[in-house]
């Protein structure tokens, strides 16, 4: 088992109903991409991240339209059924839009602060200290969160200027790594001056390169005890985007470091913004920090299986799992912890089959047509058949799997799986 160091300390902040840091579980966020103007499309789409597994989700409020539809959109929210904690993202004018629309600093339950795009000069502090007290009026937290490309440049400018003046020999990406921490430290300590307690406040100071992600990440972690939020401001699509955010903050959850995290992944035109919601969850599950869905084992291929019925059968099961799973985790206690394997030939099929709660070895080229399934390591059937057939039988083997082993939740519907 993969080793992960201590935590690293920090205070807990309590935002809605989840608690992040404090030493609670790492948190998955994630944000909208709708129009937060279009309260309906906006809350359908913080319902839907909320069910595939991020349990906070922030919208940008950027105009008087997207804040006025906040209420709303929460109140469409909790219709729903849905608890995830709804954060507004605010740049330049959040001073103005949580002033002059209380009711959305009210449904907030957490702002997020850019203290590069708030103002400039004296006005930027005034601008800050405004929002900070919303949040204290209201009894909100916020996220003072700092991003490479948005960086207070009046402060880069002056480390860039004694830089020279002193002849340190430090290059651009150094200075402006410091800055960013120096950003952070600085706008915590004016918030706590404003009123806002410390178990109201999280860090961020987010770019866009791995490497540099851990230098930053790692100097802040030193110099605070609030709660950090991790990731990569723009990871890129696909799976460029999976590998730069994983590189990076796998790193730094390994080190202890990290108390909540979005892999913010570009989506395709048309694509699912759940799917960085998918990949965050299985970064934490691949570390042994949380459990969120079952995972499924599955074989890469190779010439002993050209036939395609491993690979259509694995991304089925996936699929299935992820469709459920809003059901399953109501119904079942620890059906997260669930293993399966679906594998493709006889080399490793039976062996990772057997070490999987539910294991299924396809035939390889040449191989007879038969489908050893295996059941806490125990050869439970052999299923033959068309691709269908195949899928069908190992759903249902799976359905009654969950029935069977996972306890049913005090106060669940006691309706079967499948009705």
């Amino acid at each position: 088992m993969l080793h992960v160091n201590k935590r690293h300390r920090t205070v807990g902040v309590k935002v809605g109903n989840v608690t992040v840091g404090g030493g609670a579980p790492v948190v998955v966020q994630s944000m909208t991409m709708t129009d937060t103007a279009d309260p309906a499309s906006t809350a359908t789409q913080c319902i839907e991240l909320w069910q595939a597994g991020s349990e906070m989700v922030r919208v940008t409020v950027n105009l008087p339209e997207a804040a006025a539809a906040v209420p709303e959109i929460k109140r469409r929210m909790l219709d729903a059924g849905c608890t995830a904690p709804l954060i507004g993202d605010f740049h330049y004018n959040g001073h103005l839009l949580l002033t002059r629309y209380p009711e959305c600093a009210k449904a907030l339950d957490k702002y997020r602060i850019n203290p590069g795009n708030v103002g400039t000069g004296k006005r930027r502090d005034e601008h800050f200290a405004t929002i900070c007290q919303v949040a204290i009026d209201h009894g909100k937290p916020v996220r003072i969160g700092v991003n490479g490309g948005s960086l207070n440049q009046e402060l880069v400018m002056a480390r860039m200027q004694d830089n020279t003046d002193r002849n340190l020999g430090k290059d651009s990406d150094d200075i402006i790594n410091e800055c960013m921490v120096l950003s952070a430290i600085q706008s915590t300590e004016l918030a706590i001056e404003t009123g806002l307690r410390k178990d109201q406040i999280i860090i961020s100071c987010k770019v866009s390169r791995p490497r540099h992600l851990i230098d930053v990440y790692r100097a802040l972690a030193k110099q605070t005890d609030q709660p950090l939020h991790l990731g990569l401001t723009e990871a890129g699509m696909g799976t460029k985007g999976l590998v730069w955010s994983a590189s990076a903050m796998g790193v730094l959850l390994t080190e202890g470091i990290g108390d909540t995290i979005r892999v913010s992944l570009t989506p395709r035109p048309g694509g699912d913004r759940r799917e960085e919601v998918y990949a965050a969850c299985e970064l934490l599950q691949a570390l042994g920090l949380r459990s969120f869905a079952p995972s499924v084992t599955a074989c890469p291929g190779c010439g002993r299986t050209t036939s395609t019925t491993f690979q259509e059968l694995a991304e089925a099961v996936q699929q299935y799992i992820r469709d459920r799973m809003p059901e399953w985790k109501q119904k079942y206690e620890g059906v997260e912890t669930l293993t399966l394997a679906v594998m493709g030939c006889v080399v490793n099929g039976p062996g990772e089959s057997k070490a999987a709660n539910i294991g299924i070895s396809l035939p390889g080229t040449g191989e007879a047509p038969n489908c050893p399934v295996f059941i806490d390591g125990v050869h439970a059937t052999t299923l033959k058949g068309t691709y269908d057939e195949l899928a069908h039988a190992f759903h249902v083997l799976l359905n009654e799997y969950v029935e069977q082993k996972y306890a049913r939740k005090v106060g669940s519907s006691q309706l079967p799986v499948g009705s």
